[in-house]
């Protein structure tokens, strides 16, 4: 025993040397040890955080590697139960025998054991003294009605941890207007416990609870917190150095927050990271909000493995897709450019069959995706369609247009609804400004899209809606609309009038898309030539369009030839005003015998003479899944008659990129 004590003794003197000064702290009777905190002044907290790493020596992690080792203070005394002590940390290398402490006894400096008694704890006391009351996020969003309001109180009593007053700032911020919520985030940045609070939170952001740190961060964006300042860039590198601690709500959190930042160092750093954790952890995902979280993160570059490895996950959980998580497929399909699809198919299904009471915005968002995709569905579009016009009188006409707008891109011509937004902008002309009365002449010349009954009165009253709009229109609005006219074989004497202006034309030819303006002035030319009998004298100078590149149809030339015979056609020939078929062929008035090219040539003045022009056209010059010929088609069959051609149309289905090609060539 003797032994012992000396050997104790000889250590503490060693150890006294190495430490040469203590810490005064508050020993409590379970025998921890930790310093006296008076929360009621800010400063004194403020100064414990800052040097809490520096002056405690070791962090809580490691309290049971080092050994403690407890000298009395002097002046020692007993207050409730605590006593005053000073605390030397002395690491295991130095001490490998660990030390135990005897709330009962304590060792004095000539080795004996001195009677340490404790008195009644009185733990009500001294969680006044030390600890504020605990803030709970939602109960503090509750009773705050501003954000300078969280920050007061803040400024009274910080608690542990300090994303509850950012989370509380957001939730507060969500309740109010735009203007309200601009004028208190001015009023947030310039309250003095602000600064505080950002100092407190990158303290406390390696020993916060992953969530919390997340939770914060989130708040920090969405309060519009400046993305390059220290506070939320040291948040990011907290996050990447901790990202192993998440979990499937943290998952969620984290992508929310990287799709709503700027590309930055940190930011790309922290999606690499995340593409990481979830390609390992994909298919411990259970929830289906999550999983389309993390697949709309996850952005259009990442690797197609990983795309993939998503998409199987997402139909694997498809029995468990609700209507609201198959309408946001599309958005999160079209977020990380991935067309997948079987599920896009069976989402396509869900909403079709849930269609009624879905709002405008998702219709809207579903078709947008669609197009990013490149996705058609035949029956999504006409449920949306048929639902629209079945619910017309709820919607504004504004939205329909854009959902029409949306449909012309697909090449998608809803005739119902097409001829009810035909008549409600005839009866209601003033609800249209310039912007709007351009796109509905482009949605309806560009489908080709005709009434009966209405054609007439719709096309005068968006002629005369264009008249009172020339004194503010643009020069490629102006061409816009005159050419959508045009399109459609009308033609309003004012709107032309001022279009052909020397000036408006030059314009046109000298700014904007040159190479667009021109090819429309060459369309509006050819129909004021061969259809406008009020402007057949009328002659523009234009520059030459580009040569386009021929495609010849080796297979229809083959029937020809198996049809007619040799020499009975002709192929890629250009005709006047820039116009080019595919074949011609020529045959009697009666069009019962065809006429071989050179015997024609002899006997050119002939009047019994038919033109037969064979148009090898693609499936995109047609309205989808009809075969109702788009605007540029049909105006062109139209002035291959009014040049005496007849006109055969031969369906062809060429590749997408050759689409665009054929459909671009006149």
């Amino acid at each position: 025993m003797k032994n012992r004590a000396g050997s104790f003794l000889w250590n503490l003197r060693q150890f006294s040397t190495l430490v040469p000064t203590g810490r005064t702290v508050r020993l409590y009777p379970s025998g921890f040890c930790r310093p006296k905190i008076v929360y009621s002044n800010w400063n004194l907290f403020q100064s414990y955080l800052s040097n809490f790493d520096n002056r405690m020596q070791s962090s809580i992690r490691y309290l049971f590697q080092d050994a403690l080792i407890f000298k009395s203070g002097g002046d020692g005394f007993q207050t409730k139960g605590i006593s005053t002590a000073t605390v030397l940390t002395v690491d295991r290398l130095l001490c490998p025998r660990r030390l135990s402490f005897n709330s009962e006894h304590f060792v004095s400096d000539n080795g004996l054991k001195k009677n340490f008694h404790h008195e009644p704890f009185n733990e009500d006391v001294l969680t006044k003294r030390t600890k504020p009351t605990p803030i709970n996020c939602r109960k503090l969003s509750q009773e705050c009605n501003s954000l300078s309001d969280v920050l007061d109180i803040f400024s009274k009593a910080p608690t542990f941890p300090s994303s509850n007053y950012f989370s509380a700032m957001w939730t507060i911020a969500k309740r109010m207007s735009d203007d309200q919520k601009r004028f208190e985030k001015q009023l947030m940045f310039n309250h003095p416990a602000f600064s505080q609070l950002c100092e407190q939170i990158m303290r406390e952001a390696k020993i916060m609870h992953y969530d919390n740190l997340l939770f914060s961060l989130h708040a920090m964006v969405k309060l519009g917190i400046p993305q390059n300042t220290l506070l939320v860039q040291t948040l990011l590198r907290v996050v990447q150095e901790r990202i192993n601690e998440c979990d499937e709500t943290c998952l969620s959190v984290l992508s929310t927050i990287l799709e709503a930042m700027e590309p930055c160092k940190n930011v790309d750093v922290l999606r690499a990271g995340l593409r990481m954790l979830v390609d390992q952890q994909v298919w411990k995902i259970e929830r289906v909000f999550t999983l389309q979280t993390v697949m709309k993160c996850i952005g259009k570059d990442a690797p197609i493995g990983l795309k993939r490895k998503l998409e199987m996950k997402a139909l694997k959980e498809l029995d468990q897709f609700s209507v609201l998580n198959s309408q946001h497929m599309f958005a999160v399909l079209a977020a990380m450019n991935h067309c997948s699809t079987v599920l896009l198919n069976e989402c396509s299904k869900i909403v079709t069959s849930n269609i009624h009471g879905c709002p405008f915005k998702i219709l809207i968002s579903i078709l947008q995706s669609c197009r990013d995709l490149q996705y058609v569905n035949i029956d999504l579009f006409k449920g949306i369609a048929d639902y629209v016009a079945t619910t017309f009188d709820m919607w504004k006409l504004k939205k329909v247009l854009f959902l029409l707008i949306l449909f012309e891109n697909f090449g998608f011509r809803p005739v119902s609804l097409m001829d009810l937004f035909m008549k409600k902008a005839a009866d209601e002309p003033g609800i249209l400004n310039v912007k709007s009365l351009v796109s509905i002449l482009h949605v309806y010349s560009s489908l080709n899209h005709f009434h009966k009954c209405w054609t007439h009165e719709f096309l005068e009253v968006m002629a005369s809606a264009l008249t009172g709009s020339l004194h503010h229109i643009s020069s490629e609005n102006l061409l816009n609309a005159v050419c959508s006219f045009c399109l459609m074989n009308h033609f309003p004497l004012a709107p032309i009038n001022q279009l052909l202006q020397k000036d408006i034309i030059h314009d046109l030819l000298t700014s904007g898309d040159v190479e667009r303006n021109v090819h429309k002035l060459h369309v509006l030319a050819a129909c004021l030539k061969l259809e406008a009998p009020c402007h057949k004298d009328t002659h523009l100078v234009l520059p030459q369009l580009p040569p386009t590149p021929l495609h010849p149809h080796a297979k229809v030339a083959e029937v020809l030839s198996s049809l007619l015979g040799e020499g009975c056609f002709s192929n890629s020939v250009w005709l006047p005003h820039n116009y080019y078929i595919d074949f011609e062929i020529r045959m009697d008035a009666n069009r019962s015998q065809v006429l071989p090219f050179s015997d024609v040539d002899a006997v050119t003045s002939a009047t019994n003479i038919q033109r037969v022009a064979v148009l090898c056209v693609p499936r995109s010059t047609y309205c989808l899944d009809s075969t109702h010929p788009r605007g540029f088609l049909a105006m062109k069959m139209r002035h291959l008659k009014v040049m005496g051609f007849h006109v055969i149309l031969v369906a062809f289905p060429y590749a997408a990129s050759e689409d665009v090609k054929q459909d671009n060539r006149r």
